[in-house]
């Protein structure tokens, strides 16, 4: 079932620490088009069935990531996405945005997710694996 629109931009804007919905918006819509490049398949389609209809279209959006991006690529690549933004403030963004979007997913999912993904999306998902 998918996660409402109101409750997902509340959990980001309390985790992001965002001033107003508006903030929170837009370090999800930034981060969640980012994530859609690099997943594919029933992986990608069951997530943003999970996913309010916004952002599950953003999340299902053709782009395409030509590699996929190491953890710390994707936060530079999320801070050149949003005005004002350096690489802390995009892990902030990110943290905030995946924790959030992997709390929708729940845990089987996000663990085929994770599959997807280089190494060290687990820490930017907030689901540390241990190795």
């Amino acid at each position: 079932m998918a996660m409402r629109w109101e409750a997902f931009l509340t959990q980001v804007q309390e985790r992001g620490e965002y001033a107003t919905p508006r903030e929170a918006e837009r370090a999800a819509r930034t981060v969640l088009a980012l994530l859609g490049a690099h997943l594919a398949g029933e992986v990608r389609a069951e997530l943003a069935a999970r996913l309010p209809e916004t952002f599950a279209l953003i999340l299902l959006n053709p782009l395409r990531a030509t590699e996929p991006l190491p953890p710390e690529r994707f936060l530079r690549a999320t801070a050149a996405w949003i005005e004002g933004a350096t690489e802390q403030t995009a892990a902030w963004d990110v943290g905030a945005v995946l924790s959030v979007t992997a709390d929708a997913a729940g845990e089987d999912l996000t663990n085929r997710l994770l599959l997807q993904l280089p190494p060290g999306y687990d820490l930017l998902l907030g689901r540390p694996q241990h190795t």
